[in-house]
């Protein structure tokens, strides 16, 4: 599926979600631009997570439309939603790294690069995955020391750095990141934020899903409270300040009561 400038890379339009009689998402409606950071907050059991699921093609909508490049997608499995751009980087204790493979390993798991021998492809190119590696770390900003460390003797920041680089080397087009900076040190997590911020240098759009209101001040372009199922709000971060966001996530409920009265 060719991009389109003329279209959000994204669009939700009343989107529902029943989980038997529970209404995880009610009548969400959305968009995410190209380059675009989507800082997403809430409660708990706001819906936050049903909602990125639905995008990660983990979860079917039960009602509304799922609009990629200004057309209908229809994504059936999380492999249709990666192989439409579409990743998802997990909390440090779910990621899907391999702790005993190694940096270049874990950033090719997938799309391992292999050297012909006798006419066909069958051995392994760990040189090429390596320097290939090498050179992604490189251009990103992210420091260790070697590719062929195995990930379990990497810090927490330095984990999620290589999963967050990996969605490159997947031609990510957008990055769902969950808790993203959780767990690791107050020094890593600027790294990790730096990194956000350079993947939108380069195009990728992301959506960042956390509890933590500075690491959404300082990368979000917009964003969007939820609160039960419902969106409360969707504002530029530049028309609105961190008070007032806390404020909508303790309070929305109430708000939205008054806006319907």
């Amino acid at each position: 599926m060719k991009p389109s400038s003329t279209h959000p890379l994204i669009e939700l339009r009343h989107i529902y979600k029943f989980f038997g009689g529970l209404c995880a998402t009610n009548d969400v409606s959305l968009t995410v631009n190209p380059g675009e950071v989507i800082g997403l907050v809430g409660d708990n059991a706001a819906g936050k997570s049903t909602l990125m699921k639905i995008i990660a093609g983990v979860h079917a909508p039960t009602e509304g439309e799922y609009l990629l490049d200004g057309r209908r997608f229809v994504p059936r499995s999380p492999r249709d939603a990666r192989d439409a751009g579409i990743e998802m980087v997990f909390q440090i204790q779910d990621m899907a790294l391999v702790p005993e493979l190694d940096v270049a390993d874990n950033l090719f798991l997938g799309k391992e690069l292999y050297r012909r021998w006798l006419g066909l492809n069958l051995l392994l190119d760990r040189r090429k995955m390596q320097e290939k590696s090498r050179d992604l770390l490189r251009e990103l900003g992210i420091n260790i020391p070697t590719v062929t460390e195995k990930v379990k003797h990497l810090s927490g920041g330095q984990q999620q750095s290589v999963s967050i680089a990996r969605t490159v080397f997947f031609d990510a087009r957008l990055v769902i990141l969950d808790e993203p900076t959780s767990s690791i040190s107050i020094t890593e997590t600027r790294k990790v934020l730096d990194l956000i911020l350079e993947l939108k240098r380069k195009g990728v759009s992301s959506i960042i899903v956390s509890h933590r209101m500075d690491d959404i001040f300082s990368t979000a372009d917009r964003i969007i409270v939820l609160r039960r199922g419902r969106k409360i709000e969707d504002i530029h971060k530049e028309d609105t300040t961190m008070e007032e966001i806390i404020k909508k996530i303790v309070h929305a409920e109430e708000l939205s009561l008054r806006g319907h009265a």
